[in-house]
């Protein structure tokens, strides 16, 4: 498995396992990785649906302030023959966290 090195800079860091199957790129900064939705349904092998509603349950209840753990930053995505950039969500590790918690107790 490819670590990461002590880099607080924004930059992206790639994980695989070393057969390959998993790799999914991370956004280290501020001292915590964040990922967006597409991200956090291919960590947890999930539609997006699924995360969705589980981000939703995490706000709804209060469990943690959006405003506190919710970044928007410029993606460049390539949609056909041209570049957009739009603006994504990036949840940060405690969202991360407490969707897999979520998940895990409304699949046993």
């Amino acid at each position: 498995m490819k670590r990461p090195g002590n880099d607080s800079s924004g930059k992206i860091v790639l994980y695989q396992a070393q057969d390959g199957s998993v790799d999914l790129a991370v956004r280290i900064e501020k001292e915590t990785i964040w990922l967006n939705l597409n991200q956090m349904a291919e960590l947890f092998q999930r539609d997006n649906s699924v995360i969705s509603r589980h981000l939703r349950n995490v706000y709804k209840e209060g469990e943690l302030d959006r405003q506190a753990t919710v970044a928007k930053n410029a993606t460049v995505q390539i949609e056909g023959e041209r570049t957009v950039t739009r603006q994504v969500e990036f949840y940060n590790l405690d969202v991360i966290i407490s969707v897999g918690y979520l998940m895990r107790r409304w699949w046993l």
